[in-house]
């Protein structure tokens, strides 16, 4: 969610007058919005605040910049995968919205791990699939993903093949995995996205579209937490299968892919409301974030959220629980002045299609595998180790005297 400064505060914050302030937004270098409850007064973007700044301090002092690079600051790492630019998502130069409404999982896959849209390198690989068990019933999807990867990889003699065709191949086979262990079933359908409509909501076949976005939409998103931390697996040279499991870890903390619980149960409660917006500005008042809303990287929105909400409205525009989903989107956002995020949109997904509890965080994770075994292609290929230093800010050594 989006910090907003008075202008006295963003003028403190950058240390400039109100006037270069002024200038500043109508550059289109920091956004200004009214103050809730008072249109006469502009209150300011902290995000871009932060981003000018970085900018100037750049250039006075790089060695500090570099400390601010791993908090949503400069770029420190190449990667040919995804750009996110102008409020916009792309794979490889391609659309990522468009990708999640014209292209199936397999391909966009394969658009990650290759460059290229060709599936036939898929054709030849042995899938492994799981069965559930009583056992696993009671443990969420990703603990039952992080126990069952490392027993698979143990029997897969091609995991250790770090050539980029080997490592798709791999990755195809952890990806069909985790949908097999997502669904508790051995039996596969004809794609990733088959498999959990069939399983899931059988009878609501014109819902594969929308999880075949979701999945799409999620597959990658630059270096965030998971996919920083898988590379810094696969650049120990780990194989796929642990890199994988070190981007569950990452992916299922309160921060990231975990936002989506918080989601989940602030709906649960909203559902009981008969003022959505008196409820979420009782949340304000008592100091509780309004989760869902907001992406530093999407300063007018995030474009999968928006797609998904859009889908879910032309597919299911008579759900009750959809209209109850758009109400909170339309509240939540009069109220934070953000527009609904992809943590919101997949909890929407999942209400609207009244999929398993936990779903949003599954859908989300089976997405994103997808990326971090492009992630690890590409640090294999580069041949060295992440292996920043730290900044020693402890006590002095002491003499021996």
């Amino acid at each position: 969610m989006v910090t907003w400064l008075s202008s006295k505060d963003a003028s403190s914050f950058l240390g400039v007058s109100r006037t270069t302030l002024y200038a500043y937004v109508s550059r289109g270098l920091v956004r200004s919005s009214a103050s809730p409850g008072n249109s006469h007064l502009r209150r300011y973007a902290g995000e871009d605040l932060e981003r000018l700044r970085g900018r100037r301090e750049l250039r006075r002092d790089p060695g500090k910049t570099a400390e601010r690079a791993l908090h949503w600051g400069v770029p420190i790492m190449e990667s040919s995968i995804t750009l996110i630019e102008s409020d916009r998502l792309y794979y490889r130069g391609h659309d990522a919205c468009e990708l999640a409404e014209s292209r199936s999982v397999e391909e966009v896959a394969a658009l990650l791990w290759t460059g290229a849209f060709e599936t036939d390198l898929f054709a030849a690989t042995p899938l492994h699939v799981v069965a559930g068990g009583e056992s696993a019933d009671a443990l969420p999807f990703v603990s039952r993903a992080q126990s069952m990867l490392p027993l698979v990889a143990v029997h897969d003699s091609l995991a250790f093949d770090l050539r980029p065709r080997a490592v798709a191949q791999t990755g195809w086979r952890i990806v069909n995995l985790l949908t097999s262990v997502a669904v508790e079933s051995s039996d596969l359908e004809n794609s990733i996205e088959e498999t959990l409509q069939k399983r899931w909501i059988p009878r609501t076949a014109h819902a594969l579209a929308i999880l075949r976005a979701a999945l799409i939409l999620c597959a990658d998103h630059e270096l965030n937490v998971s996919s920083f931390t898988a590379r810094c697996v696969a650049s120990a040279q780990s194989n796929p299968y642990a890199v994988v499991v070190a981007g569950l870890a990452a992916m299922e903390g309160a921060r990231h892919g975990g936002m989506s619980e918080k989601v989940e149960t602030m709906l649960d409660e909203l559902r009981r409301s008969r003022d959505i917006r008196k409820a979420l500005s009782d949340r304000q008042r008592r100091g509780e974030m309004i989760h869902g809303f907001g992406h530093r990287l999407y300063p007018s929105g995030d474009p999968r959220a928006a797609l998904l909400l859009e889908m879910l409205g032309r597919r299911f525009a008579k759900s009750p629980e959809l209209t109850f989903v758009c109400s909170v989107a339309k509240a939540g956002e009069e109220l934070t002045g953000d527009k609904a995020n992809i943590d919101f949109g997949l909890v929407a997904v999942a209400r609207t299609l009244k999929l398993p509890r936990g779903s949003a965080l599954t859908l989300f994770a089976l997405g994103r595998s997808i990326g971090w075994i492009g992630h690890a292609i590409e640090q294999y290929a580069n041949d060295e180790i992440i292996r920043p230093r730290a900044k020693y800010v402890g006590e002095a050594p002491k003499g021996s005297g």
